[in-house]
């Protein structure tokens, strides 16, 4: 199986992520909802928020970051 986004587009996405603190969970939230649509997914914002909780608890980890996504990529 094929994953289905990039290092270098979770790179990205993790830099974002920690350039903005994660904070709030509801930003960091909304920033993985944003990626997530830009490639064609949806999410619900409840598991955008489980999702940023996860990642923030594993210090945004690349491997974290990529299991989470691909749990939350649901095609449009």
């Amino acid at each position: 199986m094929r994953d289905k986004f990039s290092v270098t587009e979770l790179n990205a996405l993790r830099n974002d992520l920690l350039q903005g603190g994660m904070v709030d969970s509801r930003e960091a939230a909304e920033v993985l909802q944003v990626f997530l649509m830009g490639r064609g997914y949806g999410v619900s914002q409840a598991d955008a928020m489980d999702a940023a909780g996860r990642v923030e608890m594993a210090g945004c980890s690349l491997p974290v970051l990529q299991r989470e996504l691909e749990g939350l990529a649901m095609v449009m």
